[in-house]
């Protein structure tokens, strides 16, 4: 089996350029950002508040999982980027933990 790692060439000119450059630097963020998304996905959840602490130890994330209060005050959403192989382990986890209407979602980039 072969492996492969992408490479991005620029000339010196086009690194000399102000304006090229600019434009280098936009393209390699959001080729970095693909690339980190590959092996990665969005879970979103909607959590009763009661339950939030054992929700949030379960999931791990790139930073903190995010939490937006729900029109019903005593439930929050939470979401958090997770590896994809984690998923299927995380998810029965989460639901046993409190956590119901669990959606896994692709993501296209992730910007560091």
């Amino acid at each position: 089996m072969l492996e492969s790692t992408p490479r991005f060439i620029a000339s010196h000119g086009a690194l000399a350029d102000g304006a090229r450059k600019q434009q280098i630097d936009r393209l390699l963020m959001l080729l970095r950002g693909a690339i980190t998304a590959a092996t990665r996905v969005m879970l979103s959840m909607n959590v009763p508040r009661e339950h939030l602490a054992q929700v949030l130890a379960i999931l791990p994330a790139l930073s903190t999982p995010t939490t937006a209060p729900l029109a019903d005050a005593a439930w929050l959403d939470v979401s958090a980027v997770v590896e994809e192989k984690q998923a299927r382990l995380l998810i029965p986890d989460l639901y046993a933990a409190g956590a119901r209407g669990i959606i896994e979602l692709p993501i296209n980039k992730i910007i560091e």
